[in-house]
């Protein structure tokens, strides 16, 4: 009985929605929720031509481990007739350099793309969002709504971009498409690769953690150990496929390497991950980075792999993107980061941006310091 009173009293009203008959909006339901997301997702993930897959499993595990973002409270899901057609969630996250970004997402099925539920639910989210934000104006003065999407993801670019977003960031995604004609590239004197115990994995995730605080957007809570728990929980957490380069006992620099299965299984190919490339400050300029990229193609290769892909921020200071084009690398995919001010500037810029921005800078994934 008190299960059908919540269900009954999560309605959420959505302003300026469309008119469109059994269309509603409710709040988040818990783990029942997680198959109607993974239908959307993977409707979404078809249409927008998205290389991975989100299963009820990984929402049951990611939704574990969520940060700054309260599921019952920060999300919005819209149904037609009782069905979900789309959901959205809000979060925030503190960047290193002092901004707080408020970020969100809105994912609808194509068949409703075009109806103006997108919209309404975007600006439902900003809405929920400056509520947030107004409270933590005190100690967090540059607040930006954040958002991402790429080149294939047409439909959201278009929003984002008629509500005011604009682009800060792009990144690639890149591939390398055989494993054939491997370079042999000898390690930096000084240096050895050696099998990962137990024992040096967190030792391994800080010294990637410190390496990456020169990335673009980074923040303490991606590389809190609860993230560390969560990809221990996956199957692509496969410690015996890293290459991590020690100086005596100190990480000089690592490629964290991974084969996602079931992703291939679903697209029909054979491809490695060669992701988290970073090589920390006192190592860097000495061709480790192409040391450790070599040594994981071998890996993928004698795992019966046939190519290898990466994500890599297109304004990275250490010229990542021409090694890794320089190691047989090429960009199959853009993905752009979304800003926009929480509280609009009189000039309606974004702080520090000219008006003639031209192609803006980047987005991404995983990558890295070489």
């Amino acid at each position: 009985m008190l299960e059908n009173l919540a269900v009954q009293t999560d309605t959420i009203a959505v302003p300026n929605a469309p008119a469109i008959a059994g269309l509603t909006f409710r709040s988040f339901r818990g783990a029942s929720d997680y198959p109607a997301m993974a239908e959307v997702s993977r409707q979404a993930r078809e249409s927008d031509q998205i290389e991975w897959i989100e299963s009820e499993d990984d929402l049951a595990r990611e939704y574990r481990y969520l940060s700054n973002c309260d599921p019952y409270r920060d999300m919005l899901f819209a149904q037609i007739d009782g069905q979900v057609i789309g959901y959205g969630r809000m979060w925030w996250m503190q960047l290193d350099d002092g901004m707080r970004t408020y970020a969100h997402f809105v994912q609808v099925v194509p068949d409703w793309r075009e109806s103006g539920i997108r919209q309404a639910m975007l600006r439902y989210n900003e809405a929920h969002l400056r509520q947030i934000a107004l409270a933590q104006r005190a100690e967090a003065p540059i607040q930006m709504f954040e958002a991402w999407s790429s080149n294939t993801e047409r439909d959201w670019t278009q929003v984002l971009v008629a509500e005011g977003y604009q682009p800060v960031r792009y990144g690639y995604f890149m591939v390398r498409a055989n494993l054939e004609a491997i370079p042999q590239i000898p390690l930096p004197p000084g240096l050895e690769v050696r099998p990962v115990q137990p024992e040096h994995i967190e030792t391994i995730w800080a010294a990637a953690q410190e390496a990456f605080r020169d990335h673009w957007g980074y923040n303490d809570e991606e590389w809190d150990l609860k993230r560390l728990r969560e990809w221990q929980e996956m199957p692509i957490f496969t410690p015996e496929l890293w290459q991590v380069a020690w100086a005596g006992d100190e990480v000089a620099g690592m490629i964290l390497n991974f084969i996602d299965e079931r992703e291939n299984t679903v697209f029909g190919r054979l491809r490695g991950y060669t992701e988290t490339i970073c090589v920390r400050r006192p190592w860097r300029r000495l061709g480790l980075a192409r040391a450790l990229i070599a040594r994981s193609f071998e890996v993928l290769k004698a795992q019966g792999m046939a190519e290898a892909a990466l994500g890599v921020d297109a304004q990275n200071p250490n010229g990542a993107r021409q090694l890794y084009e320089s190691m047989g690398f090429v960009t199959v995919k853009e993905f752009v980061t979304y800003r926009k001010p929480v509280w609009e500037s009189p000039q309606g810029l974004l702080p520090g941006k000219e008006k003639d921005n031209g192609n803006g800078t980047e987005h991404t994934t995983t990558e890295t310091n070489a």
